[in-house]
């Protein structure tokens, strides 16, 4: 199977099929959400962190060389506070529980949810590019990239969903946009592959911004949102959900090792 092909179907799992699976979530009782949507959260801090530090930035760093390492941490650096800026201008939003200032209870106008659209279309466009160039470096590394994305996804589109029916727009209408913004993650991924291919030299350097995301995501919002559940019993279910999703992420490389059990310099040019 060509890279290609991959990218398209990863990209469409991060994507459209994390908010099928957002919109199936809503189904659910709102009064059962408080206590299932922390679990998510939980499980997607594990596997963000796992794939940003196992993954995305040792083979990063192994691409551009030691002599090149200071450079690239600079980058991870440059990207968690370029996303720190974004989230400010209100164009990247990470929330995932209902408590946040943006996501906050109460009804929102309708320029909030359309506002919620955009900086989702430009969060998924982001996310493209970064399965794309996970996968132009090695089959294994975009497909644990791609998961660890659809993992923060679905608690995020939960979130999404709440402000836009909050903002006046219909079930179907608000899973309507929520697909079209979804599609933004096919759109970077394609456009990404045929500009990143050319450009080996810019590959671990979009892996550290692909790194820098999923640190930040994890600091900025999951943790904080985690911490607000104090009681024991809540800690060590987090601690359980974590444990899985670093877990999941573990097994799911060694199973795509199995599957392409090339090393990292040739398995991006497999079928290609």
């Amino acid at each position: 199977m060509s890279v290609l092909l991959w990218i398209l179907l990863f990209s469409l799992l991060g994507g459209v099929l994390s908010v099928i699976a957002a919109s199936l979530f809503l189904l659910i009782p709102e009064d059962h959400h408080p206590h299932l949507l922390p679990h998510g959260v939980s499980f997607a801090l594990g596997s963000l962190l796992s794939v940003a530090f196992l993954h995305l930035i040792p083979e990063a760093a192994q691409g551009v060389g030691v002599g090149n390492v200071e450079r690239l941490f600079a980058t991870v650096l440059a990207g968690i506070l370029g996303f720190f800026i974004l989230e400010k201008l209100l164009l990247w939003r990470h929330c995932h529980a209902g408590d946040c200032e943006t996501h906050g209870e109460g009804h929102f106008h309708q320029p909030a949810g359309t506002l919620i659209v955009i900086g989702d279309a430009i969060h998924n466009l982001v996310d493209g590019v970064l399965i794309a160039a996970a996968f132009l470096t090695d089959i294994r590394l975009g497909i644990v990239t791609a998961l660890a994305v659809a993992a923060h996804e679905i608690p995020q589109e939960v979130g999404d969903f709440a402000i836009l029916l909050q903002s006046g727009y219909g079930r179907g209408r608000a899973l309507w946009y929520n697909l079209m913004a979804s599609l933004g993650t096919v759109v970077g991924g394609v456009s990404a592959y045929f500009a990143l291919e050319r450009m080996n030299g810019v590959l671990p350097y979009v892996l550290a911004l692909a790194a820098s995301s999923f640190i930040y995501v994890a600091v900025a919002d999951l943790i904080p949102s985690l911490h607000r559940r104090t009681h024991l019993s809540a800690a060590l279910q987090q601690l359980a959900m974590i444990a899985a999703g670093i877990a999941l992420i573990v097994m799911v490389n060694h199973w795509a090792e199995g599957m392409h059990p090339d090393t990292p310099e040739t398995a991006s040019v497999i079928s290609r």
